[in-house]
């Protein structure tokens, strides 16, 4: 089957919150997106730019053994990759903040009975 081609980050929104239905998925991209985070902090506050190079290991990493082995599909950012690193970061900021659960809903992934 053809994917659907995204012209706009709201109909792309949707779209890569189903491909992160699986709680076990978002966590592992959690774990990614803060360690960049954490890296991007030490990287800028210790003006140790070398720990920069580190970024795309420590956020893909996590985030595509999530993709190859929780979700079993794959990662939107070979297809949409700047859309996919916006929407990763969303994800996480309405994570962080508790704002997460409705945009789920809203893209059609069943809430997790265990949170």
């Amino acid at each position: 089957m053809a994917e659907r081609e995204y012209k706009s980050f709201s109909d792309f929104w949707p779209f890569y919150l189903r491909e992160h239905s699986l709680p076990r998925t978002r966590m592992l991209h959690y774990v990614g997106t803060s360690l960049v985070v954490g890296l991007t902090v030490f990287g800028v506050l210790t003006v140790n730019w070398w720990v920069l190079i580190a970024l795309p290991l420590a956020g893909y990493f996590f985030a595509w053994i999530a993709h190859f082995t929780v979700e079993k599909n794959r990662p939107a950012t070979f297809t949409y990759p700047l859309w996919s690193l916006v929407a990763d970061f969303r994800m996480w900021w309405l994570w962080l903040t508790g704002r997460l659960r409705p945009h789920l809903r809203n893209a059609g992934v069943a809430s997790d009975p265990k949170r």
